[in-house]
C-alpha cells in the first residue's frame, strides 16, 4: 500500500459527510460526537494519523528481504573460505539489505595473511554498524511508544477541561438545569475514550515491531557470525597458495610417472 495514500485516505474517513453519515442509537451523528469533543480532538488526530503512518512504515522496515537474504549468504562462503577479500567485499558492496551493508563495513578489518584474518577486529567493526542498523530502524518503533503514552494523557486533559467547564456552570447556573452540563461531561467522556482508543492499539504495536526488529537483528548477527568463522578458519592467503602450489606439483608428478 502506498503510505502517501494514508492521509487522503483518512481525511475520507474523518470528513464531515461520512461521519454524519453514521447515526448512532441517540440520533447524534459520529461527526456530532467528534465535534463534541472540543479542542482535544484535534490532537488527537494528529496522533491518530501518526500512528497509522508509523504502523505501515515499521512494518515496511522490519519486512525479512531488508536484513537478510540466503542467496547472498550462500554466494560468499566461497570467496570467504579462499580469503579472497576482494571477491568478498565486491559482493558485499552489491547488496542492499542490512547483513550485507554492516558486513562490508567489517571486512575491510580483516587481513588474508593473518592467521584468524584478524577475527576480533572484524567482530568488533561488525558489532558497532549492526547496532547502528538497528537503532535506524528502531528509532521509528520508539515513536509507536510515544504515540501510545501521549494520547491516553491528552485525552486526559481533554477530561479536565470538559469538567473544569462543567463545574465552572455549575458555578454560574446551579445544579437545577443537568441538560446545560451536558456538553462539557460529553466533551470529557469522548477525550478520554478517544485517547485510550489510540493508544492501546500504539502500545500494542510497539511491543509487536520491538519484537518483530530483534528478531531480525539476531538472525544478522546469527549469519554474521557464520561468515566471520568462515573467514576466520580458511587458511591464510600464502598458506593457502602454498598449498595450490603443492598440490598442483604433486598432480604433474603422478601424471608424469604414468606417462612414463
Amino acid at each position: 500500500m502506498n503510505l502517501l495514500r494514508l492521509p487522503a485516505a483518512a481525511f475520507f474517513l474523518l470528513s464531515p459527510a461520512v461521519l454524519r453519515a453514521t447515526e448512532t442509537e441517540g440520533g447524534a451523528s459520529l461527526f456530532d460526537l467528534l465535534r463534541q469533543g472540543g479542542w482535544a480532538m484535534w490532537p488527537l488526530g494528529f496522533l491518530s494519523l501518526a500512528f497509522f503512518f508509523l504502523l505501515f512504515h515499521c512494518w515496511q522496515q522490519t519486512s525479512p528481504g531488508r536484513f537478510t537474504d540466503p542467496a547472498f549468504v550462500r554466494g560468499i562462503k566461497e570467496p570467504l573460505a579462499a580469503r579472497d577479500l576482494p571477491a568478498a567485499q565486491k559482493l558485499a558492496d552489491g547488496q542492499t539489505h542490512a547483513l550485507a551493508r554492516v558486513f562490508a563495513a567489517a571486512l575491510p578489518r580483516a587481513r588474508a595473511d593473518h592467521h584468524d584474518a584478524r577475527r576480533a577486529a572484524v567482530e568488533e567493526t561488525f558489532a558497532e554498524h549492526a547496532e547502528a542498523e538497528d537503532n535506524a530502524v528502531g528509532q521509528w518503533i520508539n515513536y509507536l511508544n510515544v504515540v501510545a503514552s501521549v494520547a491516553p494523557m491528552v485525552g486526559l486533559l481533554g477530561t479536565v477541561s470538559g469538567m473544569i467547564g462543567a463545574f465552572q456552570k455549575i458555578g454560574q447556573a446551579g445544579m437545577g438545569r443537568p441538560e446545560e452540563l451536558a456538553g462539557n461531561i460529553g466533551e470529557a467522556l469522548i477525550t478520554t475514550a478517544t485517547g485510550l482508543v489510540i493508544g492501546i492499539p500504539a502500545m500494542i504495536a510497539f511491543f509487536y515491531f520491538r519484537n518483530r526488529l530483534n528478531n531480525r537483528m539476531v538472525r544478522i548477527h546469527q549469519e554474521g557470525g557464520e561468515l566471520i568463522e568462515t573467514l576466520a578458519d580458511a587458511p591464510p592467503a600464502k598458506t593457502a597458495a602454498k598449498t595450490a602450489a603443492k598440490t598442483a606439483d604433486e598432480t604433474a608428478d603422478e601424471t608424469a610417472d604414468e606417462a612414463s
